[in-house]
């Protein structure tokens, strides 16, 4: 391999830990936002529920369409039951999440930060139970204020993992 692809790898790899820094300090001021407005956020999350992003035939399309169309007829007639169906699904979006974290920390192991994705998932499993435990009565604070500490400590493991990886590379 010659010196100029070593060094252009070097430099596409401090510039991805940069983005990494950066991304991470947007989820954690995120995560900060959403607990301060759990309200906001949980009507953010709602709608962000509906949105698709899929592409295939038009007969799936149109299915898809109509079943939105249902749903969101049925969440608008019920919306504390479309609330409370999305907090049971984000309590079983953060367990496993949370499950996958520590899959991630175990691996990441030798790494200088993988401590803190260890945390992050203890932290998500924490906040997946606890949403468990309290469904049906705090769906109506429970989505925004929950969805921010897990941003706020997802953002923090990712900020420590890529600060290592900065110093890492700055070792090479």
């Amino acid at each position: 391999m010659s010196t100029s692809s070593v060094g252009s790898i070097g430099s596409i790899a401090k510039d991805s830990v940069g983005w990494s820094i950066a991304l991470s300090i947007l989820l954690i001021l995120a995560g900060i936002f959403a607990i301060a407005l759990p309200p906001v956020v949980g009507i953010g999350v709602l709608l962000f529920a509906w949105q698709t992003r899929t592409t295939g035939g038009m007969i799936w399309e149109l299915l898809l369409g109509v079943l939105y169309i249902v749903i969101g007829v049925d969440v608008l007639v019920h919306p504390v039951a479309g609330l409370a169906a999305l907090t049971l699904v984000l309590a079983i979006y953060l367990f496993v999440e949370g499950v996958l974290e520590l899959i991630l920390g175990f691996r990441l192991r030798p790494m200088e930060g993988s401590a803190w994705v260890l945390f992050d998932g203890v932290v998500t499993l924490f906040l997946a139970i606890l949403i468990w435990r309290s469904w049906p009565s705090s769906t109506e604070w429970v989505i925004g204020t929950l969805v921010g500490i897990s941003m706020l400590f997802s953002g923090t493991s990712r900020l420590f993992l890529s600060l290592g990886a900065r110093r890492l590379l700055a070792r090479a």
